[in-house]
């Protein structure tokens, strides 16, 4: 067991939106990405999706519809909900997915 810096690993990537794995807990993977005011294209996926901003506030954009997620708050995304992210989004984002 160690302890993992969420906000440094994220500051070290290499790219935005370019998640990396951190660990794995109950089956699902714990990822970290760097946001940088860009969009994110839609996608969907076939198992729920939370989205946990560390800090900042990524707009989330579903179908049309963009709400703000701001630090200390998780979104969770439904399986196959089709879903992307708003310019302006910034900050540091924790993904839990399968």
């Amino acid at each position: 067991m160690s302890k993992i810096n969420l906000s440094s690993i994220a500051h070290q990537l290499p790219r935005a939106w370019n998640s990396q794995i951190v660990g794995r807990a109950a089956g699902a993977n714990v990822k970290v990405l760097r946001m940088d005011d860009a969009a994110y294209p839609d996608e969907s996926h076939d198992f729920d999706e939370a989205l946990l901003v560390l800090d900042g506030c990524m707009r989330l954009d579903l179908q049309g519809q963009v709400t703000e997620v701001n630090a200390g708050e998780v979104f969770i995304v439904p399986a196959g909900v089709p879903h992307a992210v708003a310019p302006g989004s910034h900050g540091t984002l924790v993904i839990i997915d399968r």
